[in-house]
């Protein structure tokens, strides 16, 4: 695990792989922009990541993190070298854990606003409305970020808290359907196996095989990782969920498969049009 280390003049800097024992450190969940906008672990090593839109929410994780007094912080977009795939797969695999193990995770939210408003009572009324219609609600990676960590912190573009998982629990659960004992932390083999599928129903991922790659924690599964196998990904996960779960009925694996695999077609064919 490759974190990112806070300096004393407040710039930071990528630790080398850390294999053993790994210090308290802050994790960041977003959603992804473009691609050309996010840094890279590559813009990292280069000194160009400065450059990029993205920068903005590495930056607010370190100051964050920096504030509950942690000196090291990850981020999926720079801490991982994707274009060795041998550390893809193993990051992926290991993603549910080290949001699990964060000592903090900021959610950062740049489609809510805190805004300028006189009145604060305004001022929380509209960000709550745009907090229950936000990108990040349905977003595949991000089911796994919202329950792996016991302590999950919303904050908006500008850097400022709006609650965390125990304040904005009612709020949490009636957009996306978890129910609270989930959200507090209850083992996930407690719900269903077809209950936690309704959670990731209506979730989206960029890239089909991702719509099963990022429920394996959900499910304490793990196989391997072949992108360009598209929706056979998501029949492999049913099949490794089956072989660690007998003592729960899968009678309705058929159907959430072939929901599922409608949805993803449904993507596919999104943005083929765009």
């Amino acid at each position: 695990m490759r974190l990112l280390k806070l300096k004393a003049n407040g710039q930071f800097s990528l630790t080398n792989d850390i294999v053993g024992d790994v210090p308290r450190y802050a994790i960041l969940s977003h959603t992804w922009g473009a691609d050309n906008k996010e840094v890279t672990f590559k813009d990292l090593e280069e000194g160009t990541g400065e450059r990029k839109a993205g920068y903005t929410k590495i930056r607010f994780c370190g100051k964050q993190a920096d504030n509950d007094g942690l000196e090291y912080f990850w981020v999926d977009t720079c801490c991982i070298n994707k274009p060795n795939h041998t550390e893809l797969s193993e990051a992926i695999t290991s993603m549910y854990r080290w949001y699990r193990d964060a000592a903090k995770c900021y959610v950062y939210l740049p489609d809510v606003s805190t805004g300028n408003h006189n009145n604060d009572d305004q001022s929380q009324q509209t960000w709550e409305s745009a907090f229950q219609k936000c990108r990040w609600f349905i977003r595949g990676w991000t089911l796994q970020e919202l329950l792996a960590p016991a302590s999950v912190e919303f904050f908006s573009r500008e850097g400022e808290r709006l609650g965390d998982k125990k304040s904005l629990e009612q709020q949490i659960y009636k957009i996306t359907g978890i129910p609270p004992g989930a959200l507090r932390g209850n083992p996930l083999s407690n719900f269903s196996i077809d209950e936690r599928m309704s959670w990731a129903a209506k979730r989206e991922t960029k890239r089909k095989e991702d719509k099963a790659y990022s429920l394996q924690g959900i499910f304490n599964v793990y196989m391997p990782i072949l992108y360009g196998e598209g929706n056979n990904a998501f029949s492999r996960l049913i099949d490794e969920i089956e072989k660690t779960s007998k003592h729960q009925s899968l009678a309705l694996s058929p159907a959430l498969f072939s929901k599922h695999k409608d949805e993803l077609n449904h993507q596919e064919g999104r943005a083929s049009a765009s």
